[in-house]
């Protein structure tokens, strides 16, 4: 055992030196990177840089294809092509390949190609002795489910030298549903519009600018033009532990080109409308394994008292986003004549988390399509919503149960259940 800790010793101030001597040769203030390599199985993957600094990091995910996306200040990589080859070698398990390099003036990147989905589990600097400043950056890679790591697709908090830091506080996890793909296109409109490429392109805008505020962590049902039965994007939400979830379509109607505007629904048993009614019998019937219909639940607990109550404060939050939405949609967007209603949508029925489902608009009036097809309308509705969303999650009691975290809490249920 001595003789194995003089080994390890003898190869940490051997990496020591090699760094220092690298950064001698070029900007003492610029980390430079001499050595990487990988080790993975099945069970996870660590990636280790010897760097001649400590460096921060912020590890995100990238889907299609999937990828890990470490960011760092400038690094000087003195490395061989070669490494990455003899490191992946014949045990792509996880990590299929990586790549590194200068992004920008002051900052780099190393990317991460994934062979599945994985989540990092630690990215941090470790010094390679004790006092020494010459790291080793640790980038380590655990499989995880699909939809947690569609919610890493925002950028965490720094990591710093500090192998323990502080771990930040979990983020609102908001779920953004763009509706049907693949061979499900939805409605098609005037000018050849398609519904499912309008309100995917708007969901981008809106994940975009959500990410922005750096308040949330956001997830997508699909991140391409594919299709997702009904019942999976709920799945996925409850998997990613959402806060909210934002289904967002666009209607069509072939007999009455003159109706327009944005409508926000909320789930209820009985439709507040023959319009309501109709809209979600078409949206339900797009999945068809469900044959147009589903039960109201699943859950076997669901003549439970606490059952019963969890969904009646869940559908009294939803209400109360849908209301504060529509007030911010006012000045950016045209409102349908009745913007607020409710309907038995599959997608908004689950129990754990406030949802709604937005049209967008119909595209079976010209002016609808006209500003779904515009970049400037996307933006400007979009932060429409980032500021309805904002005002749902900062608000005070009651809704600051659901505002705080993850998840619904039964406690400090509203006053009474505009859904009942």
């Amino acid at each position: 055992m001595p003789r194995r800790r003089g080994l390890a010793a003898a190869g940490a101030w051997a990496v020591t030196l090699a760094l220092w001597t690298a950064a001698l040769a070029g900007d003492a203030s610029t980390p430079v990177a001499v050595g990487a390599r990988l080790a993975q199985d099945a069970n996870g993957a660590r990636l280790v840089f010897d760097v001649s600094l400590p460096v921060e990091a912020r590890a995100y995910a990238l889907p299609s294809p999937d990828r890990i996306i470490v960011d760092l200040p400038e690094v000087n990589f003195q490395l061989d092509s070669s490494v990455v080859r003899e490191s992946v070698a014949n045990d792509a398990t996880i990590v299929k390949a990586f790549r590194f390099g200068l992004l920008a003036p002051g900052k780099s990147r190393i990317v991460i190609d994934l062979v599945r989905p994985a989540c990092p589990t630690e990215v941090v600097s470790k010094p390679v002795v004790d006092g020494a400043s010459a790291s080793r950056l640790w980038i380590e890679l655990r499989p995880c489910e699909a939809a947690a790591f569609a919610a890493l697709g925002v950028a965490g908090a720094p990591v710093t030298a500090d192998p323990d830091p502080v771990p930040p506080a979990p983020l609102p996890v908001i779920v953004l549903d763009p509706g049907h793909g693949g061979a499900d296109g939805g409605a098609r409109g005037l000018g050849g519009a398609v519904e499912k490429t309008l309100v995917f392109e708007f969901c981008s805008e809106l994940k975009q600018q959500l990410e922005a505020t750096r308040r949330y962590s956001i997830a997508l049902t699909r991140n391409r033009d594919e299709y997702v039965d009904l019942d999976d994007r709920v799945a996925m939400a409850r998997n990613a532990n959402a806060s909210l979830f934002i289904s967002v379509h666009a209607d069509t109607l072939s007999e009455a080109a003159d109706v327009s505007g944005s409508t926000v629904y909320t789930v209820a048993e009985r439709p507040s409308d023959s319009e309501a009614a109709r809209i979600a019998a078409r949206e339900n019937a797009a999945d068809p394994k469900l044959g147009g219909e589903k039960q109201a639940q699943d859950d076997p607990g669901v003549a439970d008292i606490l059952f019963d109550l969890k969904r009646r404060e869940t559908r009294a939050y939803a209400h109360i986003f849908s209301r504060g939405l529509v007030e911010n949609l006012r000045g950016s967007a045209r409102l349908n004549h009745n913007p607020e209603r409710s309907a038995g949508f599959v997608v908004l029925k689950a129990p754990e988390f406030p949802s709604v489902l937005v049209e967008l608009g119909y595209l079976s009036n010209a002016q609808d399509v006209q500003a779904m097809n515009s970049p400037d309308w996307r933006t400007k509705t979009a932060a429409a919503m980032v500021k309805a969303i904002d005002a749902f999650f900062s608000a005070p009691a009651p809704v600051q149960g659901v505002a705080a975290g993850p998840g619904v809490a039964l406690g400090a249920r509203p006053a009474s259940d505009p859904g009942h």
